[in-house]
């Protein structure tokens, strides 16, 4: 049969089974049949509600239901399209609609995007519990992807989690309003806070956390009822945001990760600790399982360089260090610190800081990134071949 007719006969299908054929395709080839026609390309518009939504956590359970209802529907189906969108007419507000669209990804897991059609300047807290004594359409949910949460989808999105009692990846993108996030949680593996300019406060606890990323300002982190985490990410790159920096929070966020095997970590950080009187070797916790250490900043300098092989001391097991400079990367100058807990590492020459540092003995492979000579970075790579005694890679790129 010609390939026209073979179209006109499909397209005389009825819809819903149009949607079903299109449904039992391997996804690329599914997502193909939008160019055959306009009319193949409908089956790939989102399909859109209207609800009305209360955002009052008292009084939202009737309407919170409904809306758990619809995206249950939309996750269970395969015969409908991969995006739902749902407009939200919000109780109370005028003028205001939540939009939430739902996108199902390709390893099955669900994006899920929030749009305001106006701007609210009220601040929000997110705490996600499961309660796996309650079955519903969320609970085959394995990977969820949030993005922009907002005052007002708050409590949707609470309810919404509440009910993914087998989730194993969580990641909020652009949650602007977002000032803290607290999640409990057994079944987690892998959390991601990306750009989320408000939060100031994190609380995990998640027994079988593997992975947890971190970007943005400094928050206060804690990591607690953790002993699967390996993995961890602090890209500090807006800086230590509009709290004042004191090391008696921060060493505490450092504490939690003592056992993890791989770190990224903001060279300003170790830099204002150091700068502090932190002297990483004398700490009551060391980095005795950290294998692989990235370090990432805006410039290699005196105070850098030095503060960097401070925090080497406390890494007996190191085997892998990769020291990136990212120009694009705002500059964070260390303020004048008044008070130290120990005499001040950064006072010392450099003569002394390298007979200060302990030998690298597992350290195998070092990986310098965007390094270009200068006085400083070479001072760091003297400092990283003469101890790393055992060293088989040392890669300039």
């Amino acid at each position: 049969m010609q390939e026209g007719k073979l179209d006109d006969l499909i397209s005389s299908l009825p819809f819903e089974v149009q949607k079903r054929v299109v449904s039992l395709l391997p996804l690329k080839e599914a997502v193909r049949t939008s160019t055959l026609s306009t009319f193949w390309r409908s089956l790939w518009f989102p399909i859109q509600l209207s609800l009305d939504f209360d955002p009052n956590p008292l009084t939202n359970e009737g309407s919170g239901q409904e809306i758990e209802q619809v995206m249950g529907m939309f996750l269970r189906s395969y015969a409908c399209p991969e995006k739902l969108e749902l407009n939200l007419k919000v109780l109370g507000h005028i003028n205001k609609e939540l939009v939430v669209k739902a996108t199902k990804g390709v390893e099955q897991e669900l994006h899920v995007e929030f749009f305001e059609t106006q701007n609210v300047a009220a601040k929000t807290c997110l705490s996600l519990h499961s309660n796996p004594a309650q079955k519903s359409s969320f609970f085959g949910v394995k990977l969820l992807h949030l993005r922009s949460v907002t005052h007002l989808s708050k409590p949707l999105v609470s309810m919404l989690l509440s009910n993914c009692n087998v989730l194993e990846s969580l990641r909020l993108v652009k949650c602007r309003e977002l000032e803290s996030l607290e999640v409990e949680t057994e079944s987690l593996q892998s959390l991601v806070v990306e750009d989320c300019s408000d939060i100031s406060a994190i609380v995990v606890s998640a027994p079988n956390l593997i992975s947890f990323e971190y970007h943005g300002a400094l928050a206060q982190i804690e990591i607690k009822n953790t002993v699967s985490l390996v993995n961890v990410v602090l890209d500090l790159r807006d800086g230590p945001g509009s709290n004042e920096f004191d090391c008696e929070d921060v060493l505490p966020i450092l504490a939690s990760l003592k056992d993890v095997e791989v770190l990224t970590v903001s060279g300003w950080l170790l830099e204002w600790l150091c700068s502090a009187g932190v002297i990483f070797g004398r700490l009551e916790f060391q980095f005795n399982k950290l294998k692989e250490l990235s370090c990432i900043d805006s410039v290699i300098s005196k105070d850098k360089r030095d503060s960097l092989a401070c925090f080497l001391n406390s890494c007996p097991s190191l085997m892998k260090l990769s020291v990136e400079i990212e120009s694009k990367l705002n500059f964070i100058p260390s303020p004048c610190f008044h008070q130290y807990w120990h005499e001040p590492h950064l006072w010392m020459d450099f003569k002394t800081v390298k007979t200060n540092t302990s030998n690298l003995e597992q350290l195998k492979s070092v990986d310098l990134v965007g390094f270009v000579g200068k006085e400083d970075e070479l001072l760091l790579m003297d400092l990283l071949l003469e101890k790393a005694i055992n060293l088989n890679s040392l890669t300039l790129v």
